[in-house]
């Protein structure tokens, strides 16, 4: 058992940015490719947000490429999702994801 603790979300204006914070309790972001997810209101399936295998390698979910960041700190006990010019469809539960281990889901409003 890792558990995962997501926090940062919040309520942002359209064209704002948030930093949303993933920490595990063990090494396990050292040892596994790491995501981040969202299921949006009314949405019945979660969305890949981006990804970071191992050795750094970075992907993006095609409606965030270029707005948003995933990156971890040198100890690699916490994960980040940077979002910046954020829209509204950008509304969602985010989690991040670790193996078999997922975080307890943060709320994200983009709305003015």
């Amino acid at each position: 058992q890792v558990p995962l603790v997501e926090s940062g979300g919040g309520l942002v204006q359209p064209g704002g940015s948030l930093r949303l914070s993933c920490v595990a309790s063990g090494t396990i972001f050292s040892i596994y490719s790491l995501f981040w997810y969202r299921q949006a209101p009314g949405k019945q399936r979660r969305e890949l947000v981006a990804s970071m295998t191992t050795d750094g390698t970075t992907n993006y979910g095609d409606s965030v490429k270029g707005r948003f960041t995933i990156s971890t700190d040198d100890a690699k006990t916490t994960l980040y999702l940077q979002m910046d010019s954020l829209k509204p469809e950008d509304t969602a539960v985010y989690y991040c994801q670790v193996f078999r281990y997922w975080g307890q889901g943060i709320q994200v409003t983009v709305s003015s």
